[in-house]
């Protein structure tokens, strides 16, 4: 088995569902897909592409080969959250120093 076909197999498995639910949601039939799982089938671009969409991951993790990037990519993911999460903090705590500020150029 190829490392893609490996990958999304991977992918499956981890969101619990069978080939014939993949098959369904890409649209292809279930032996169609068995074949890009088992690496009998070489996947174009816009599949790969549907795939990763289908998985919520990104191209270049499906096509990984040392299975690193995946656990990357989440890692990566987790830390923009928790980015974004402290951007809104930080924002929230502007604004109060602000209306703190006019508040006090108010009592003057």
């Amino acid at each position: 088995m190829n490392t893609i076909g490996k990958n999304i197999r991977q992918l499956r498995q981890k969101q619990g569902w069978s080939q014939g639910e993949v098959a369904k949601r890409l649209n292809i039939s279930i032996p169609a897909f068995s074949k890009i799982e088992t690496g009998i089938t070489d996947v174009n671009l816009s599949r790969l592409s549907q795939i990763a969409n289908l998985f919520d991951v990104s191209v270049v993790s499906i096509i990984d080969t040392n299975g690193e990037n995946n656990s990357n990519l989440d890692e990566i993911k987790n830390l923009k959250e928790l980015l974004t999460s402290r951007e809104l903090e930080i924002i929230k705590l502007q604004k109060k120093v602000i209306d703190l500020y006019e508040e006090r150029e108010k009592e003057k």
